[in-house]
């Protein structure tokens, strides 16, 4: 595990402004310079920075600070645990309020018109209706079809500019994939 404080500038700009430290003992905390601490001190390095408390984040402690504030020949310690950090992949369902939910048609229509390689499985999963929904305003048949108006779901809210993203690469290589197949059955023809 390394020994550098998360954001190393950001916390050398609040012990330089929060500690009596030296700029020895802040340069090697932080795994900078001590030319680079004399610059913040000075307002000339790190301009636009914002100060990262290392106390709230738990990489120091008052104490450790107090100690090498008292001695200037003391380096500071880093507190060195482990973080159990992980990922949950599961999509978590957003609450879509009563007022987006009818614009889900619109949404539905807007992916259709515009994002011509997407399945209708794909929309009704993003937009969050049935598949039988985005089938019938595909094909016009849709109970209030006439009073749809295509609408960006993304604009709208229903979810994030990265989820179509994935859903148009996963589609592309869907694409590149039945592509493929369908060479390979005209080869061996």
């Amino acid at each position: 595990m390394s020994n550098t404080p998360l954001m190393p500038m950001a916390t050398a700009v609040w012990l330089v402004e929060n500690t009596t430290l030296t700029f020895k003992q802040i340069a090697d905390f932080c795994n900078l310079h001590e030319v680079e601490i004399q610059g913040i001190a000075d307002g000339e390095v790190a301009k636009g920075i914002v100060g990262y408390n290392p106390i709230i984040s738990g990489q120091l402690t008052r104490e450790e600070i107090g100690l090498s504030s008292k001695d200037e020949n003391r380096p500071l310690k880093i507190n060195n645990y482990d973080i159990e950090i992980f990922n949950s992949e599961k999509k978590i369902k957003r609450y879509v309020p009563l007022s987006k939910r009818q614009d889900k048609p619109d949404s539905a229509l807007w992916l259709i018109k515009n994002q011509t390689i997407l399945k209708d499985s794909q929309i009704a999963k993003m937009v969050g209706i049935t598949k039988n929904s985005v089938k019938a305003i595909r094909n016009k048949s849709y109970w209030n079809y006439n009073n749809l108006n295509p609408k960006d779901p993304v604009a709208m809210g229903l979810f994030l500019q990265k989820d179509l993203i994935d859903a148009i690469e996963k589609a592309e290589r869907r694409i590149k994939r039945e592509k493929k197949e369908n060479d390979k059955e005209k080869s061996k023809l």
